[in-house]
C-alpha cells in the first residue's frame, strides 16, 4: 500500500506535503500534447513570416504595417514562451518550483494583453484612415505610432506587474502543496483591464466603421445618376470600408470566441484544477487567438502572400531584395 500511495504523489520523498497526481488517460495526454504543441509551432511560424516580411520590405514600412509588426511580436512570444508553459500546466505535476511558476505567468500576463492592445491600436489606426481620411497621414505618423506601441507594451507590464506583485514577492504562497503552481490574481482588475476595456474599444470603433460605410453605401445610391469617374471613386471607397468592416467585424468574433469562455470561467468563482481538461481548454483557446491574428490581419492581404512566397524560394537572401515591389 505505501508503494501504491508514493507512486500517486508527485513528490514521494515529501508524503505529508506532496500534491497527488491528477490522473489521466494517456489517449487525452498524447492528444493534448500534440494539439498543442501543433498550434504552437504554427503561431510561431506564421508570426515569424509576417516579422520578417514587414521588417525585411521597404515598401511595408508603414505605420500600419508597423502595428501589425508589434501584434505579431506579442503573438510570436505567446508561440514561444506562453504556450509551452501551458503544455507544462496539463501535466499531473508542476516540477520546475515556485519561482519559474511564478515567472511563467508573469510573461503570460504580459505578451497575451500585448496581443490584445495591439489589436485595439490597429482598430484605432483603422478607424481614422476610414472616419477620417484627409487627416489620415497628419494625425497617424511612425514617430506617433511607435510612441503608442511603446505605451502599450509598458502598460502591459505595468498591468502584470500590478496583477502578480504578491505572487512575484512570495512565489508559491498560494500552493497548498509541493507539485502545485497556484497563482492569486484581482480578478476585477484582470476583467476590467484585460477584457471589458479591450473588447468595448474593438466593438465601438467597428460600429463606427460599419456606419461610415453604410453611409457611403446610401450616398452611391442616392447619386447613381452622377459623373461616371466621380461614382467609380465612390465604389472604390465604399469597397475599401465594406473590406475593413469585415475585417474588424471577424477580430471581433473570433476575439470573442477565444476570451469569452476563459472570463466566464473566471468570473463562476469554480475551482478548476491544474491539468484537468477543461482549464486546458480554456486556456488554449485564449492562446488560440495569437495562431488565428497572423491569419486575419496578414493573410488577407496581397503583400503577405508575395513576402512569403520571396522568403519561402530563398528570393530574399538575393542581393537588394528588400527593394522588391510586393504590393
Amino acid at each position: 500500500m505505501e508503494t501504491l500511495e508514493e507512486a500517486e504523489l508527485c513528490f514521494p520523498q515529501l508524503l505529508n506535503t506532496s500534491c497527488k497526481k491528477h490522473k489521466r488517460s494517456h489517449s487525452e495526454a498524447v492528444i493534448t500534447y500534440t494539439l498543442m504543441s501543433s498550434v504552437s509551432l504554427l503561431t510561431v511560424v506564421l508570426n515569424l513570416l509576417v516579422i520578417i516580411s514587414i521588417s525585411h520590405f521597404r515598401q511595408l514600412h508603414t505605420p500600419t504595417n508597423l502595428l501589425l509588426l508589434s501584434l505579431a511580436v506579442s503573438d510570436l512570444l505567446v508561440g514561444l514562451i506562453v504556450m509551452p508553459f501551458q503544455i507544462l500546466l496539463t501535466e499531473p505535476c508542476w516540477l520546475l518550483g515556485d519561482l519559474v511558476c511564478a515567472l511563467c505567468f508573469f510573461l503570460a500576463f504580459i505578451t497575451v494583453p500585448a496581443s490584445t492592445g495591439n489589436m485595439v491600436l490597429i482598430s484605432v489606426d483603422r478607424f481614422v484612415a476610414i472616419c477620417d481620411p484627409l487627416h489620415y497621414s497628419t494625425k497617424i505618423t511612425q514617430n506617433r505610432i511607435q510612441i503608442f506601441v511603446l505605451l502599450c507594451w509598458i502598460y502591459c507590464v505595468f498591468y502584470s506587474f500590478i496583477l502578480f506583485y504578491d505572487n512575484l514577492k512570495q512565489p508559491g504562497r498560494y500552493n497548498s502543496c509541493y507539485g502545485e503552481c497556484m497563482i492569486n490574481i484581482m480578478g476585477a482588475l484582470h476583467l476590467v483591464l484585460g477584457f471589458i476595456i479591450p473588447i468595448s474599444s474593438i466593438i465601438i470603433l467597428y460600429m463606427r466603421v460599419f456606419v461610415v460605410a453604410v453611409s457611403q453605401a446610401r450616398s452611391m445610391r442616392s447619386h447613381i445618376a452622377a459623373v461616371k469617374l466621380q461614382r467609380s471613386v465612390t465604389v472604390t471607397v465604399k469597397k475599401s470600408e465594406l473590406k475593413a468592416a469585415r475585417t474588424l467585424g471577424v477580430v471581433v468574433a473570433v476575439f470573442l470566441m477565444c476570451y469569452c469562455p476563459y472570463f466566464c470561467v473566471s468570473l463562476s468563482g469554480y475551482d478548476i484544477m491544474m491539468a484537468s481538461s477543461t482549464n486546458s481548454f480554456i486556456n488554449f483557446l485564449v492562446l488560440l487567438n495569437s495562431c488565428l491574428n497572423p491569419v486575419i490581419y496578414a493573410f488577407f492581404y496581397p503583400w503577405f502572400r508575395k513576402s512569403v512566397k520571396i522568403i519561402v524560394t530563398f528570393e530574399i537572401l538575393q542581393p537588394h531584395s528588400c527593394q522588391t515591389n510586393v504590393l
